[in-house]
């Protein structure tokens, strides 16, 4: 397979720690980009970092969830960042995703589908009355209708949204194969998730716990 995409979790405040991810997961075999989410993005010294932050894919995982003007309003606030990718939440509706495209410039939107931390009892919670897989495709659908770059969706509705969404798919909840979910409901390893078509994949504590270096190698040897 060609050079695989993964995007690294960065879920700390932590400057030290974020330049030792940084520094220790240079691999010619990868191609690395950094999620800084929204423990990062809103700590005091997250912004200025990545401000500095030169020649690495950036990933913004703001996850903008709100009307129209302030989605639109917001992407122009965090235009100086010239992040790679940000984030929007597809069930924000047709009309904020298609107005945060129109503004977002050479930054690549990702509509985010169903969060991989609920599954088809927590959507019922919270009032869907369609699964997970029902509302993905309806989301992939107006992800592609709104023009949007990527999408994230879960490693189990891949195949789903290449159905109707033919451009970055952008998956988290990999785990490795004897590794425990944690706190996510649909997942997959990384093979299986790019066999299924995923484009790039986000991974956190599978890369980080431990040594980076020997999990990169894991990972490495995982995917031939």
């Amino acid at each position: 397979m060609k050079k695989p995409k993964i995007f690294i979790a960065c879920d700390t405040t932590n400057i030290k720690k974020i330049k030792k991810i940084i520094k220790n997961t240079q691999n010619s075999k990868v191609i690395f980009g950094y999620k800084f989410g929204l423990e990062f993005l809103n700590s005091k010294n997250g912004r200025k970092f990545i401000s500095g932050l030169k020649n690495k894919i950036t990933f913004g995982d703001y996850k903008l969830a709100d009307i129209p003007n302030t989605c639109v309003s917001a992407i122009q606030a965090i235009k100086d960042l010239r992040l790679n990718y940000i984030t929007i939440h597809i069930s924000s509706g047709l009309n904020a995703i298609k107005a945060a495209k129109k503004v977002s410039g050479s930054t690549k939107l990702i509509g985010v589908t169903i969060l991989t931390s609920l599954d088809n009892k927590s959507l019922k919670e919270v009032g869907f009355d369609k699964d997970v897989k029902k509302v993905v495709l309806i989301q992939a659908k107006l992800a592609a209708k709104a023009k949007l770059d990527a999408v994230v969706c879960s490693p189990q509705e891949i195949k789903l949204v290449k159905k109707v969404f033919k451009k970055e798919i952008i998956t988290p909840g990999i785990r490795f194969k004897d590794e425990s979910k944690g706190d996510q409901k649909r997942t997959m390893t990384p093979k299986q998730a790019f066999k299924n078509g995923a484009t790039a994949l986000v991974m956190g504590r599978s890369i980080l716990k431990g040594k980076i270096k020997q999990n990169i190698q894991r990972l490495i040897q995982e995917l031939k």
